[in-house]
This record gives structure tokens, C-alpha cells and sequence, in this order.
């Protein structure tokens, strides 16, 4: 049995007695400027979305990535990572390719990547949403479009801006599981369902390391998980936005959640 398949079917077990512990999540943020000041913000949505999964949210500085073993020391504290969407895009070098971006954050970059490779090597959970899946692709060896409304064949997936905002984040498009994944087996109730979508870029190319867990009606990439880890899942859309009303939403923070304690509880035994 390997890791994904026990967690899974510890999460899944009614026989399973989970405790009341409440994991700790690492959660990344962006760089901004406050008063002229250089800031480090990550929106209350994802925190909320934690909380209300009975996780507990903690803000990463993107400092760790350039201190020496503190990423090690830091997920020695932590029982999962979650990475944040963002109105920043990954920089085109991290994967291979020339130019500038206009929309960079490289400190989230670099801190994310890092993570990413030690959490994916230690087997912590790991749950990524629209820039975090980007990265987790970027991460892995795979590569972007850099303006997929731009490619012959996709759709525009970007918010419509001229919508108040919160309708920005409304349900816009229907997503498809793939058979035989991680998302088939935490939502075996459901092989359609709709998303929001408010991103520019998209997977363009795997490694080997990820699998396909849900494509949009234009077939882009819009979920992925790494083979063979216990709980690493990456989504295109943003879960956290109705965390509480949407149930695919809730579904995957809960199965997040117990997958961090699952873990823990395993460590302590």
C-alpha cells in the first residue's frame, strides 16, 4: 500500500478514530506596498477557510527561503503547507523561459518552490490553489502558458473585472474528473461540477511527477496531485472563496485538514 492509498483510506475509514488535535498550516504571502512600505499580505479567505476546516493558519515570510535551514526547521513545525492564489504570476525563468513578467512576486517564488520541493520530500500535505498550483507545476519540472486566453484553442479564464467583486469569484464553468485520481476518490460523489476561474496562467506541461485530476470544457489542466505522496492536490479555481457553502469546496479543506492530522496522529504513535 503506498502513501496515498493509506491516507486516503484513513481519511475515508469509518473505523478511523481521528484525535481533536487542530494541524498547523503554513500558509504562503504575497508582496505588496503598504503606505510606501514593502508588506507581506495574504487575504483573510484562505486563513478562514482553514479555520473553519479546524486547521490553524500560519503566514510564512518569504525570509525563510534565504536563511539557512529554516525551511527544514520551520516544517519540522508544521503539519501542512498551503498554497495561496495571487494577482502575481510566476516568473517565466522558473520554468525555462525568457522575458519579464509584469506581475512578478520573485520572493514568493523562491519561497514556494522551496517549500514545495521539501514538502513534497518529507510527505507533508500540501494543498495549492490557482498561483499555488502554477507553482506546484512550476515546482515539479512542468511549464506554463503565460497568457492562456492568448493560445489558439483556450478559452479566456480570467476574472470579468468589470463585475462588483465578489461576483468576480462566482461559479463560471464546469471542471471534469478524471477517473482512478485523488479527486475521484474525496469526491466519488460528483464527476462534474462548476468553478470560478480568475487566472492568465495555465499548466501547459507535466512532469512525470504530477497526474491529472480535472480538466476545463477547453481541456486545460485545472487540478492536479503528485504521484505517490500522501496528500499534495493542486486546483485551478479558488476553493476558499465559498469554503462554506460550496460543498466541493468544503469537501477538499476537510479532506486537507485530515490529512495534516492523520499525519501527525501516525508521527505521535
Amino acid at each position: 500500500m503506498d502513501n496515498k492509498s493509506s491516507t486516503l483510506e484513513l481519511i475515508q475509514s469509518q473505523d478511523h478514530e481521528p484525535s481533536d488535535y487542530r494541524p498547523v498550516i503554513g500558509v504562503v504571502m504575497c508582496e505588496n506596498i503598504i503606505d510606501e512600505n514593502p508588506a507581506l499580505t495574504v487575504h483573510e479567505k484562505y486563513l478562514e477557510a482553514i479555520f473553519h476546516a479546524n486547521g490553524l493558519p500560519i503566514a510564512l515570510p518569504h525570509e525563510l527561503a534565504s536563511r539557512e535551514g529554516a525551511i527544514d526547521s520551520i516544517l519540522a513545525r508544521l503539519d501542512g503547507i498551503f498554497l495561496t492564489g495571487s494577482p502575481s504570476n510566476v516568473e517565466p525563468q522558473q520554468y525555462g523561459e525568457e522575458g519579464v513578467e509584469e506581475l512578478a512576486d520573485p520572493g514568493r517564488d523562491k519561497l514556494s518552490i522551496a517549500l514545495i520541493k521539501a514538502t513534497l520530500e518529507k510527505g507533508i500535505p500540501l494543498f495549492a490553489a490557482c498561483r499555488g498550483m502554477q507553482e506546484l507545476v512550476v515546482a515539479t519540472g512542468g511549464t506554463l502558458y503565460r497568457k492562456v486566453h492568448e493560445q489558439p484553442g483556450y478559452m479566456d479564464h480570467r476574472e470579468d473585472t468589470a463585475l462588483p467583486h465578489d461576483n468576480q469569484y462566482d461559479l463560471v464553468h464546469p471542471v471534469e474528473i478524471q477517473p482512478g485520481g485523488l479527486l475521484a476518490e474525496l469526491l466519488p460523489e460528483y464527476q462534474r461540477f462548476e468553478v470560478n476561474s480568475l487566472h492568465g496562467q495555465g499548466a501547459r506541461r507535466l512532469s512525470s511527477v504530477l497526474t491529472v485530476e480535472a480538466v476545463a470544457p477547453d481541456n486545460l489542466v485545472e487540478a492536479v496531485s503528485v504521484r505517490n505522496h500522501p496528500f499534495a492536490l493542486g486546483v485551478q479555481w479558488h476553493p476558499e472563496w465559498h469554503s462554506l457553502t460550496d460543498p466541493v469546496s468544503k469537501q477538499l479543506f476537510d479532506a486537507f485538514i485530515s490529512a495534516c492530522r492523520i499525519r501527525h496522529d501516525l508521527l505521535q504513535e
